[in-house]
């Protein structure tokens, strides 16, 4: 079984004391590739150090978590920007000081994530939200990348802007989709993937309701590690080797073979993310 984790930060703090078993455990589990889109400027440094350590079954994204952005949005982008352009580590100006200088390298972005729009907890940033967002697809259109889009209460207005930036370039993942089936076909007809994860298996998740009408070329698989573990691992810390929990689960809802499911979902990855 081949599977991939589309969405996945296994360079988070939370994995610094087994961050080799892990990867292991995911190896073993059949989660033969880990996608890791970035989250702000302190975590580039972490991310490909990981990603050097395990080029064959890790890819990197690069973007900026909406989460995160705050008032110095405009300086966290440029340098992720030139992150994209010329494919080279994080000035160490934004390394935290107890950080190790990283020697120089080479890597390839296999996309601009994560990025979108947050609005749940605080709308303090709002208008730095969109700026922000509208700018890192500008650069998946410029570069020809997928997205890893991540959208929490602003469904309007996020498809208020993918509506006016559709053009036919963008694409990507419309990351741990929660939303209606209304929602869902919205989405799709903008060209874009649904990332399923740990909550498709929660009891109280109604995309369970309608995955069965979902098209099985659109769907892709993640965890969001170290969050959002599925059933049975619900309220551990989550990690790439459960998403075979969320396959399983999604395959019995689909009345189908686990191993059909991983590799049409993987085939799905290989081709939006032309890996």
């Amino acid at each position: 079984m081949y599977l991939i984790d589309t969405h996945t930060h296994i360079y988070d703090h939370q994995f610094s004391l087994d961050g080799n078993e892990t990867v292991q455990r995911a190896l073993e589990a059949g989660v033969k590739m880990m996608l890791m889109p970035n989250v702000d400027a302190s975590t580039i440094t972490p991310m490909l150090e990981l990603h050097e350590q395990y080029p064959d079954c890790t890819r990197v994204m690069m973007g900026l978590q909406p989460e995160e952005v705050k008032e110095d949005y405009k300086e966290v982008l440029s340098v992720m920007e030139k992150e994209l352009s010329n494919a080279s580590p994080a000035s160490s100006v934004l390394r935290p000081p107890s950080s190790v200088p990283r020697p120089p390298s080479r890597v390839h972005y296999v996309g601009v994530g994560e990025v979108g729009l947050d609005f749940y907890w605080d709308a303090t940033y709002e208008k730095q939200q969109l700026d922000a967002f509208e700018t890192q697809l500008d650069w998946a259109k410029q570069l020809s990348l997928p997205l890893s889009i991540h959208c929490r209460n602003a469904f309007d207005k996020m498809v208020r802007i993918l509506e006016k930036k559709q053009d036919g370039g963008l694409r990507g993942i419309m990351h741990c989709f929660t939303g209606t089936e209304e929602e869902a076909k919205v989405y799709l007809d903008l060209g874009f993937h649904l990332g399923l994860g740990g909550v498709t298996t929660y009891k109280n998740c109604s995309v369970k309701d309608f995955l069965p009408n979902l098209p099985l070329d659109r769907i892709v698989l993640e965890t969001d590690a170290p969050y959002l573990a599925p059933v049975p691992c619900r309220g551990k810390r989550n990690e790439p080797a459960f998403l075979v929990h969320t396959a399983q689960k999604i395959a019995e809802i689909l009345q189908i073979p686990l191993e059909e499911l991983a590799e049409a979902t993987t085939k799905n990855v290989q081709t939006l993310f032309q890996l």
